[in-house]
């Protein structure tokens, strides 16, 4: 006679744990998307320092940033809702970009400016918190 166990409805099933010890697939594909943001805010701010794609290096590095983003998204789609993925990827790049801009370029410092930035990090962690994956 066969005797099988059923699995214990409160533990996380095994096949949607990430390779990563510890974490859900859907974590990783956040964790990804977090990821890919960061290196948006590298692309961006490459960009400005290419000025229009004439010096090397920054135009080789918004390459390489580009590409990491843009893989890391792209991975991360395959678990994720494509909207709040999407904003969050979007918002991380936004506020990181302006803040970079704003501590490193000179660019202009505003009580709107760093409100308006916060207001993107409050919408990205709550995208982030509707745990929407599929």
């Amino acid at each position: 006679m066969h005797n099988r166990t059923e699995p214990d409805p409160n533990l996380p099933n095994p096949a949607k744990r990430s390779p990563y010890v510890g974490m859900r697939e859907d974590d990783m594909a956040w964790l990804l998307v977090i990821v890919a943001g960061l290196l948006e805010t590298g692309f961006a701010v490459c960009l400005k320092l290419s000025h229009g794609f004439t010096r090397l290096w920054p135009t080789v590095a918004f390459c390489a940033f580009a590409l990491g983003s843009f893989g890391l998204l792209t991975l991360a789609l395959k678990k994720l809702d494509v909207g709040p993925a999407y904003a969050v990827w979007t918002g991380i790049g936004a506020a990181g970009t302006a803040i970079y801009g704003m501590v490193f370029l000179g660019d202009l410092v505003s009580t709107l400016k760093i409100v308006s930035i916060m207001l993107v990090i409050v919408g990205v962690i709550g995208l982030q918190l509707s745990g929407s994956a599929h």
